[in-house]
């Protein structure tokens, strides 16, 4: 055998060895997150599996329109787990109205600066003044937030 010839095969082993790295590393980190819910797997074990199959692809020379290819289809099976996930697991939050501020405010009671008069007004919460909807009441009424609609408050008498 010549040296030409052995330097094929390793060259080609090494390409194998590569591949079979990357196919193990995907596998189990698909299979893992597939099976058991987020919390329970050891972030460091996903970003070790994720570094393995990364440092393998260095090493393997692909062309930029394969990689995009690659990049397109591990983007979408990635897609598609999450959602799977989601579906199985959804998400329950502590502060459910955290960026929603007038919803926050639903049940609360108010006073009111300006008179409400043709539907429109306004009603003092907190250190600021915010516009309300209602039924025509005096300034100085107590009133209920019932709902938002945008940034102005519904409301009823208290």
């Amino acid at each position: 055998m010549s040296a030409a010839q052995v330097d094929v095969n390793r060259h080609n082993f090494g390409q194998v060895y590569m591949w079979s790295v990357v196919t193990a590393g995907a596998l189990i980190v698909f299979a893992s997150l597939y099976q058991f819910p987020l919390h329970t797997l050891d972030a460091q074990f996903i970003f070790l599996c994720l570094m393995v199959m990364a440092s393998s692809l260095i090493a393997i020379p692909i062309p930029w329109q394969y990689q995009l290819i690659g990049f397109a289809l591990l983007g979408v099976a990635a897609l598609l787990l999450y959602r799977s996930y989601r579906k199985k697991n959804p998400g329950t939050f502590e502060q459910p109205n955290l960026n929603q501020r007038g919803l926050q405010y639903v049940g609360s009671e108010l006073v009111l600066v300006e008179p409400i008069e043709q539907g429109s007004g306004k009603a003092k919460l907190g250190d600021g003044v915010w516009k309300v909807s209602g039924p025509e009441l005096p300034a100085g009424a107590r009133v209920r937030v019932t709902g938002v609609n945008g940034t102005i408050l519904t409301v009823i008498p208290a």
